[in-house]
């Protein structure tokens, strides 16, 4: 993981900026996520006290906090260079395989690309406290959302095929 992240820091040092925003406003689920594992995990307590957590929860708990901070990192990577819209234009032919089997994929992208684009800029201090109390209101977003989808090559069809490779290998060791 530290590999990903510092071989994605030195491709692009801009990533960092936005990397901290990601992990700053991860804060409170990294602390959360950190205390429940640490804490609910079975095995022998820090220094024998019995309100510690364990060492093997500690130790489980720092390897989701770090795979959860290094997945900031790959998801802020992804912003900086395909943007909102390519990131839901991905998102969009991701889902396409899952279309046959009934699953409505064109409201999932339009969900998701409301939420990430309300997620770009935080809400001002408060702000939870005024949307409860308020009545709903038309929204003033977008209308309509337009894909502009890259033509599929041969060589976008072997990435596809080698990643599927990697991850059934992977899961096999």
């Amino acid at each position: 993981m530290l590999l990903l992240v510092a071989g994605a820091l030195l491709l692009n040092p801009a990533l960092l900026r936005r990397w901290w925003v990601y992990i700053r406003r991860a804060r409170w689920l990294l602390l959360t996520l950190w205390l429940i594992l640490a804490y609910n995990t079975p095995g022998e307590a820090l220094h024998d006290l019995p309100w510690a957590p364990t060492f093997e929860g500690v130790a489980e708990a720092n390897l989701q906090a770090a795979r959860l901070v290094a997945m900031l990192a790959c998801l802020a990577w992804l912003f900086l260079h395909l943007g909102h819209e390519g990131m839901i234009a991905g998102l969009w032919g991701l889902l396409q395989p899952v279309r046959g089997l009934g699953f409505d994929s064109e409201r999932v992208v339009v969900r998701l690309s409301l939420v990430l684009e309300n997620l770009q800029e935080p809400p001002e201090k408060g702000a939870w406290k005024r949307m409860l109390a308020a009545q709903p209101s038309d929204s003033s977003g977008q209308e309509s959302l337009h894909l502009s989808l890259a033509p599929w090559h041969l060589r976008d069809s072997l990435l596809v095929l080698a990643s599927g490779l990697g991850l059934m290998g992977a899961a096999l060791l």
